[in-house]
């Protein structure tokens, strides 16, 4: 049986300086092109909340975000959860490097407080999920 309890860790070199990197994951144009496109508005502002419906064909995932800290060019932490679903996650955003070399560490905290009889909330599906937005579309939108 999976361990929901650990954090899923995620992390990707860009070819890109931090600012562009930065800039990818938290203006809300740039975010509609490679994370989610159902994103109606973002501010990376501690307090800002959004929310948007995702549809998974069997599913509705309604996100609510909110901002919990911003430290410009490094982090960004978000309350992440559902309108249709119990449970509260965490997701943490770390920029590292300089230059045109930057590092991204997404953690991503709290799987095991969403009902474990989701599909969409096992493991597997939450590391392939991350891998697909950060080292496939994140990485493929950075390189254009």
């Amino acid at each position: 049986m999976e361990d929901r309890s650990k954090p899923i860790v995620v992390s990707q070199t860009f070819d890109v300086p931090r600012s562009t990197l930065w800039k990818a994951i938290t203006e809300q144009d740039q975010l509609v092109k490679w994370f989610f496109k159902e994103i109606p508005e973002f501010e990376a502002v501690v307090g800002f909340s959004t929310r948007f419906n995702v549809d998974a064909g069997e599913r509705q995932f309604m996100h609510l975000w909110k901002i919990l800290e911003v430290e410009e060019e490094k982090r960004i932490v978000y309350d992440w959860s559902y309108e249709e679903y119990p449970g509260k996650g965490k997701v943490i955003f770390e920029i590292s490097g300089e230059d045109k070399n930057s590092e991204l560490v997404l953690t991503n905290e709290g799987l095991d407080s969403f009902p474990a009889e989701i599909p969409e909330f096992s493991k597997e599906a939450c590391v392939g999920g991350w891998e697909y937005f950060i080292k496939g579309r994140l990485r493929e939108y950075l390189r254009k």
